[in-house]
């Protein structure tokens, strides 16, 4: 079975195995996200998509850290209020 993009075309864009896996993964978790939220059927798997868009150049290395760690800090303030409350009731 072969890979396409080979990976040699993806280590051109990512000098790192380790770092290619992480921007592979933040791009797709992205697509899943985009998709889910324009309610669109994607034809491939958001993987998928992510590679074919690292092999073309068109994501760029340094995966957007931030925004995600925000999401989760806000849902966990959410997430205690929501148990302070039931416990209070």
């Amino acid at each position: 079975m072969m890979l396409y993009p080979a990976m040699n075309e993806l280590l051109a864009q990512v000098p790192s195995r380790y770092k290619l896996v992480n921007v592979v993964a933040a791009r797709a978790r992205q697509i899943a996200i985009e998709a889910d939220e324009q309610g669109v059927m994607l034809e491939d798997k958001p993987v998928s998509i992510a590679v074919r868009e690292i092999a073309e150049g068109k994501v760029p290395q340094e995966p957007v850290i931030e925004e995600e760690v925000l999401e989760e800090e806000v849902f966990e303030e959410d997430f205690e209020e929501e148990v302070f409350e039931d416990e209070a009731e």
